[in-house]
């Protein structure tokens, strides 16, 4: 994990340097501290700024969950993703049944860590109540909290952010200014102090006047604000002084947008987090915005200080500060249409859901998961919207399943879950829509599996079946065959799985279905085959997945693949070429956060680093694979096809190490972090000549001498449940 998600700061921070002084000072004598102020005064980028300071004073870093994106600003708001959102921004992989605020509580318990949570005031109840366990659980957690209001824990100090003083205030004025017109020197600097005073010294205020200063003077600035302020006081008489100041910038500032920027700014509100621009187009065009004219609309928004643009995995996206875009929902609200442009956000998103689906099995398999993870607070929202009506309950079946491929492909089994169980449980889809609760059945199926739970997996599977039947979908007919075999496979029932998953991939192949799924099966069938000692045929399969990943550029399925050639490699004594292979299936399996398929290179790798001589690299290696099946459920699944080379690897190793030895390398393994473990991992590369310095073996012991002891690799039988 990196020690910081902290995000780099665009321009330069001004002023607020005895804010930051005292922020400081708070964060070092309480645990639980929350930044309070009205919309718009600055919170956030104070909070940062000083947590990017501090973070050298915590052993583990600092991290940022942002919770403003757990929904827009119309419709419900499910406190259960509060916790899922602390779990991303900590960059947590976990596949078993814990729920999310155990894996937190988990994971903080022994770490020393900053934790920025920021915009919980839609969440607040669900947010205190979460914190408040991570606090009393985890001693060496601090939290710096950033919203409207305080959280009101024990223990808790409220630091409340004034707006700017006049110098500051001006100086940022003058600094925004400048970044806008490239220099700014005003003549006369009185103006200048006016336009401050009368904005109350909210930063947000004055970059929004910054923004306007290339096409008017601040004379002009300040005589729209005045005419705005005798408008605003004519009907707002009991807002709060500085809540009826923000709210005339941001209504000045929407005044004098065009009529196309104001019909944008509307729109734009009903993104839930970044947006690229090929959503803005499709969400945002139609009457009164022609779609050539949205990019030249939104580059006016940007340079208005109305919308920010950022650099993220999947490219460069854009998003409102929630202050403007709330104001932008008002606006929306009153022109009647924001029903239909979430609708219309739906639409997209289902749409990009599908098309991420479908590219999963290509060469931007990559690209699809960074898309996915930017697109996943509007995912979120899309989901909710779908759930809101009876009639839209199909839609988020069928939107859950569509994304199997990102809860099972990069690490997001738990959140899955929450989504599938919501979906299948809003109610029965209509006759006409049985393919959409179908596909959500057999995904749910896979997701139980993965986690470790037969029961709600054979339940899934089985409705799934039957209603396939009933109404003749072959298709999702074979997926819940092909998953059910993956769940023999799991309870060592190899002769049952050989022919469920063989039948799955017989009807895959009548219907013309070929995807990471199809070719996951055939590994599948692969490792059914060699835990029953056909290990040639195993080879062959796996030869053919990888023959076919590599025409279509597939590096998922790809890994697995790899990971059953490795290990027959290891059974032939060819150390080297397993290692290799490994080496190649770590580095895709952690580059998609599939624990699964990490944790199971990481077994092979320690037995094969044992076959080698360096023994206690071995004990290393199987410290760090400890740690991580903490993160994926039931180590080694209670199988004995797993259970099995891990022993022999304990064994060679325990024997030339010693108790006394073979102890702290594991512990040095268990310690390692996961990034540091792979780091480890892909580094080593060995030197037969060198190896008794390490407290190797006498002799490497080729795998194949334990295979009348282990009837099958099983480390490799997690495989197909992925």
């Amino acid at each position: 994990m990196r020690r910081s998600n902290l995000p780099a700061e665009l321009n330069r921070f001004v002023g607020r340097a005895a804010e930051q002084h005292e922020l400081t000072r708070l964060i070092e004598e309480f645990r639980l501290v929350t930044v309070v102020g009205v919309g718009g005064v600055g919170k956030t980028r104070l909070a940062l700024r000083t947590a990017t300071a501090v973070q050298k004073r915590y052993a583990d870093g600092v991290r940022l969950a942002e919770l403003a994106v757990l929904s827009g600003f119309s419709g419900p708001r499910d406190p259960e993703l509060v916790a899922h959102a602390l779990v991303e921004a900590l960059g947590l992989t976990d596949h078993t049944l814990r729920g999310p605020r155990e894996v937190l509580a988990e994971h903080l318990a022994e770490l020393r860590l900053l934790l920025v949570v920021d915009g919980f005031e839609h969440l607040v109840d669900a947010c205190a109540e979460l914190l408040r366990e991570l606090l009393r659980r985890c001693p060496g957690l601090t939290v710096l909290a950033v919203g409207r209001r305080p959280l009101r824990v024990d223990g808790e100090a409220v630091f409340a952010l004034a707006p700017m003083d006049g110098a500051d205030a001006a100086a940022l004025l003058a600094e925004r200014a400048a970044e806008a017109l490239g220099r700014w020197a005003p003549a006369d600097p009185e103006p200048v102090r006016e336009l401050c005073r009368r904005l109350d010294g909210i930063p947000l205020a004055l970059e929004l006047a910054a923004g306007r200063l290339p096409l008017l003077s601040v004379e002009q600035v300040l005589q729209r604000l005045d005419d705005r302020f005798r408008l605003l006081d004519g009907g707002r008489r009991g807002a709060l002084p500085r809540h009826r100041t923000l709210r005339t910038a941001i209504g000045w500032s929407h005044e004098l947008c065009t009529p196309e920027e104001r019909l944008l700014w509307a729109r734009l509100s009903v993104f839930a987090g970044p947006f690229d621009l090929e959503a803005v187009e499709y969400v945002c065009s139609g009457d009164g915005l022609p779609v050539e004219r949205v990019l030249d609309v939104l580059g006016e928004l940007l340079a208005q200080s109305l919308v920010a643009r950022e650099e993220s995995a999947a490219g460069p996206r854009y998003r409102m500060l929630a202050t403007v875009a709330a104001y932008g929902a008002e606006w929306l609200t009153s022109l009647g249409d924001a029903e239909r442009m979430r609708r219309r956000h739906r639409d997209w998103y289902m749409g990009l859901a599908t098309w991420c689906e479908l590219e999963w099995f290509s060469p931007r398999q990559a690209e699809v998961a960074a898309v996915t993870d930017v697109a996943l607070p509007n995912l979120r929202a899309a989901l909710e919207l779908c759930l809101e009506s009876p009639e839209d309950v199909p839609l988020a079946q069928h939107l859950a399943g569509t994304l199997w491929f990102y809860w099972a492909g990069c690490g997001r089994l738990s959140e899955g879950r929450h989504w599938l169980d919501r979906a299948l449980g809003a109610g029965p889809a209509p006759a006409e829509q049985e393919d959409a609760r179908l596909k959500a059945l057999w995904v749910l199926g896979y997701v139980a599996i993965l986690q470790g739970d037969p029961t709600a997996a054979v339940a899934a599977l089985h409705e799934c079946g039957e209603r396939a039947g009933a109404a003749g979908n072959a298709v999702a007919a074979a997926y819940a065959t092909h998953r059910l075999g993956c769940l023999a496979l799991l309870s060592d029932d190899m002769p049952r799985a050989e022919e469920l998953i063989g039948r799955a991939l017989e009807s895959y192949r009548e219907l013309g279905e070929l995807n990471s799924n199809v070719l996951m099966g055939q590994v599948e069938l692969a490792m059914a085959r060699a835990f029953q000692g056909d290990l040639e045929g195993a080879v062959a399969l796996c030869a053919e997945v990888r023959e076919i990943c590599e025409e279509r550029g597939e590096r998922w399925t790809r890994a697995y693949a790899l990971y059953v050639l490795a290990y027959a490699a290891l059974t032939e004594g060819e150390l080297a070429r397993a290692r290799e292979l490994l080496a190649e299936c770590v580095a895709i399996d952690h580059a998609f956060r599939d624990l699964v398929g990490l944790v199971l290179a990481f077994e092979l790798l320690a037995l094969v680093t044992a076959g080698e001589g360096d023994a206690r690299e071995a004990a290393v290696l199987q410290g760090a694979a400890t740690r991580l099946w903490d993160s994926v459920g039931l180590p080694l699944f209670g199988s004995g096809h797993f259970n099995g080379p891990r022993a022999l690897c304990e064994r060679q190793a325990g024997e030339a190490l010693g108790e006394a030895g073979y102890g702290p390398a594991f512990r040095e393994g268990r310690a390692l972090s996961l990034d540091e473990a792979v780091e480890r991992a892909l580094s080593e590369r060995r030197d037969p000549a060198i190896r008794g310095d390490r407290g190797g073996t006498a002799a490497p012991r080729p795998f194949r001498t334990a295979r009348a002891r282990v009837p099958g690799h099983a480390e490799a039988r997690r495989l197909p449940h992925r």
